[in-house]
Order: C-alpha cells, then structure tokens, then sequence
C-alpha cells in the first residue's frame, strides 16, 4: 500500500502536466498530495511497533544484485508521514501560482516521488535513483519560479535564481558523488566477504565488514548526505537556495529533502559501517574518532546558524539560517549514539520539517507576496500584525515551536538531544543550549520588527496600503502544520512509538554491539 505513495504523485504528475487548466492541475496536485498523506495516515493507524513491512521486492538488475525492494519501519513510516503532510501544505501555499502551473505542480510532485522514494528504499541503488530524482526538480523550481530581494538589478533576476539552484544542484551532485563511491565500495566488499554481490539493505546490514573498510566507508557515505542535510561547513547552498525557492519550494526543501540527507546517514552510513564511529585508537588535534569530529561540525552549525539569523536584514534569510541551526540539532543527536538521543534526531526530522515549512509559508507567501520585500526594515514601519493579524498569530505559533516551547513538538526532540548529548558529550550538550538561546534572540527579533514594528513619528494613523487578506488554502495550510507540530508536542508517543522499536531492530545490532553508548 505504502508504493502507491510513489505511483500516486508520479501520476499526479502527469496529470498536472496534461491538465488543460491551470485550476484543475493546482485540483488534481492536491488530491495526489492529499492520497499520499492518506496513505501514510493509514499505514500509521494499522501499524505494529518493531515490524519491518516489505512492500514490494522483486529482481530489478539481478546480475548485479540489485532489487527493487521498497520497505518500511517506524523511521521510514514517520518520515513518509511528515512527507504527506509537507507536501499537502506546500500545494495549498502554492495556490497563487499563475505563471506555468502545469509545469509547477508536475515538477513538484516528481520531487515527491522521489522523497517516498528514498525513504521506502531497502536496495542502495534504488535508494540513490530516488535521491536523485528529488533533487533535479529542485533546480528548475528555483530556476523558474524562485524569488528575488525586490533590490535585484535590473535583468539579473533570472541570473540570480539560476545561481542558486546551479549552487543547490552542485553542491547536490558532489555529496551524492561520495554516496555513489561508497555504494560501489559496498557492493564490491559485500561480494568479497560473502560471495555475492548485493546492495539489500538488510543483507548489508549483516555483513561483517572489517573495521578497516568501514573506518573510510563510513566518513565518504555520512558526509556524502550531510551535505544535503546542512552540515558546516558544507551548508552554504541551504540559505541561498531557501531564499530564492519559491514558497512551496522552500517549505519542502527545508520541511524534506534535507531530512534525505540526515535520513542517509542513519539508514546508511551509520546502519551499514557503524565500526567507522568506534574510537580510532590515537588523537588528531584533540579527535579521537569520527564521532567526534561530526559532533563537533554540528555544535559549530548549531551556534554558527544561530549566530548569523542574528544579524540578518533579510526575513527569508533569518529562517534559512534557522534551519542550518536547527539541522545540526539532528546530526548531534545522531552523534549521542544514544538511544534517546537518536530518538530524538529522528523527531527532530518530523518536527523541523513541520515548524521549517509553517515559518517559510509566513515569509514568502504571506508576507513577501503581499508586500513585496523581504528587508526588516522595509516591513518595520508596516506594522504587519495590524494589517495581517492571521500572518502575526501563525508566527507567534510557529516561532514558540521553533524555540522549544513546552507543548510542540520542537521541545519534545530538542530535548531528547540535549539529555543524550549530556549523558556522552556534556560540554557540547552546553553548548547545544547556548545556540538554543541564540536562536530565542533572533525569533525574538524577526517578529517584534516584522510585526509590531514601530510606526515612523511622520506616519499617520494608519501606515502604508491595505494588504489583500489570507485566502482560505493560506488558512488550511497553517491549520495542517500547526495541528500536526501539536499533535506530536503534547502526545509524542504518536511517533516515538514507531521510531524506538525501529532503533532497537536487528537492523542496528552493529551499531548497538558497538559505537552505542
């Protein structure tokens, strides 16, 4: 049931493309958007902790072992379902969309269809086929439909969205260049230890590589999907492409295709080489062991992410940068080797991805759209919270999730990973909680100049132009996030249900027998 998430976007695809109208393709999106979600919903409300659903396997390239074998456990389940979810959200914020609608919603549910795609692949090479399909439509979203500060030079808009997509894509295809190294080295060792060549999941999972192999296995595949999921330094593409995105397109590429990359390093890297985080027997610069070097790269995201938001004049920008802050969250938690802590990373996944797309779908479409710019100073003196009061009130909420408000889903996972980093790495634990005040600062600042914003002492009674109010699929959307970072906030059990019994699955015995703490 679980592959009709896949069928059902590519034909909406399809559909959207052929529609002969543009309100019927942004209809027909919708309802495959809304099909996945079900799906997912579905599958959530029949589900057995602990199980491993195979939902098709069936030879693809036998003679080199490879399958189209799709899969799901609790990680993969809680993933798809924070797909539906974004995707629903990112089709009603996408709306407006005037200028080749068609074209806009095939490209985007192609993307979908590949984030299903790699989260139910248990083959590595269909794994790494859908990883690649989620990104190419990445490019021409941002090529075509992105946005530009209103400041642009004349001309150079088109040149300014092509820059970004082009760093997205490159920065992409060079992670995914180490993917595919580590895949083949893969495949070639699991042929070596046991005589057949595969590249199963669940197979590889088993296989004894020695500690050798995977201690430059493992390095090449982590940072090989770290780089889509916002690693320092390897994050620069994340802000840029965030701000020239489209709305929709930023709702996902914060909300999902960076969980691809975090997703990698947990299926992959650390289930297939979990050896390659054990201690490396002697010290460079004060590391001991590439445990240590990745959790360091994530404090320094953490703070460094935080920092910059801080002093960012561009509303899209603060929230790009959030999201690298809040992406180094995951990877320290993966990096606890902790049962709690990598529960928490799992939901951090879900968590930033519901509160990510809600703060994206406030700055682009219902700020940006409306008035045009993105400088905080420029939106100051428009006192937003009068004009948009829905806008102000969907911050507010949002931005309380995005700091870890008590009763959000953001405090349940960030604070996972804080107890997990302080039971193994406690000074980065402090230093974890240090971005988290950094990131209160710079929440505090976008929304008390963006909307409550002081009225100039020339201005009048009222400031500046009517703004056209909050359309009804703007209103369905913020509902759908904020029910669902909610939901998770007060009754966490919802997802933890899924993802802890995934942990403790044979699949992870390597890297419970060893690196776990």
């Amino acid at each position: 049931m679980l592959a009709w998430t896949i069928y059902v976007s590519i034909a909406g695809a399809l559909a959207a493309r052929l529609a002969p109208s543009k309100q019927l393709a942004r209809i027909l999106a919708l309802l495959a958007a809304l099909s996945g979600l079900a799906l997912s919903l579905t599958a959530l409300a029949h589900w057995q902790p602990g199980q491993l659903v195979t939902v098709a396997n069936v030879p693809w390239i036998p003679q080199l072992g490879i399958s189209y074998h799709l899969a799901a456990d609790g990680i993969s389940l809680t993933l798809l379902l924070l797909t539906g979810i974004a995707a629903t959200a990112g089709i009603l914020f996408s709306w407006n969309i005037n200028e080749r609608t068609q074209e806009f919603f095939a490209f985007y549910l192609v993307l979908i269809a590949g984030v299903y795609g790699v989260f139910l692949s248990f083959d590595l090479f269909l794994l790494f086929v859908f990883y690649e399909i989620a990104i190419i439509p990445k490019y021409f979203l941002i090529a075509i439909w992105g946005s530009v500060p209103r400041d642009a030079a004349p001309g150079k808009e088109g040149s300014q969205r092509e820059y970004a997509a082009m760093k997205l894509a490159l920065y992409s295809f060079a992670g995914s260049a180490l993917v595919l190294a580590g895949m083949v080295a893969a495949w070639v060792m699991s042929g070596s230890v046991t005589g057949t060549h595969t590249l199963d999941l669940q197979a590889l999972a088993a296989i004894p590589f020695t500690q050798h192999f995977q201690m430059w296995a493992f390095p090449m595949v982590f940072v090989g999907f770290a780089v889509l999921a916002g690693m320092w330094p390897f994050h620069t593409w994340a802000p840029t492409g965030h701000a020239a995105a489209p709305t929709a397109a930023s709702m996902l590429l914060a909300g999902v295709v960076m969980k691809l990359g975090a997703y990698g390093c947990l299926r992959v890297a650390m289930m297939l080489f979990p050896a390659g985080l054990n201690p490396w027997g002697f010290h460079v610069l004060g590391f001991g062991s590439w445990r240590d070097v990745i959790a360091v790269l994530a404090i320094i995201g953490i703070v460094y992410g935080a920092s910059v938001a801080l002093v960012q004049r561009d509303f899209k920008f603060i929230i790009g940068y959030s999201s690298v802050s809040h992406m180094g969250f995951v990877l320290l938690g993966l990096m606890t080797l902790t049962q709690i802590g990598l529960d928490g990373a799992v939901l951090q996944m879900f968590s930033h991805g519901i509160i990510a797309g809600l703060l994206f779908a406030v700055v682009g479409r219902m700020v940006y759209d409306r008035t045009h710019t993105r400088q905080l100073s420029e939106l100051s003196p428009m006192r937003l919270a009068h004009v948009i009061p829905f806008a102000a009130v969907t911050f507010v909420l949002a931005a309380m999730a995005s700091i870890g408000m008590p009763g959000f889903s953001g405090f349940v996972a960030e604070f996972q990973i804080i107890v997990g980093a302080w039971r193994t790495l406690p000074w980065m634990a402090a230093i974890a909680g240090a971005g988290i005040l950094i990131g209160i600062a710079f929440t505090w600042r976008a929304l008390t100049t963006v909307f409550f914003g002081e009225r100039p002492a020339h201005a009048g009674a009222d400031h500046g132009h009517p703004l056209p109010p909050i359309t009804l699929p703007e209103k369905l959307g913020s509902l759908l996030l904020l029910v669902s970072t909610l939901t998770v906030g007060l009754y966490p059990a919802i997802l933890t249900r899924l993802i802890l019994p995934a942990l403790q699955s044979p699949l992870f015995d390597g890297l419970r027998n060893g690196a776990w703490r």
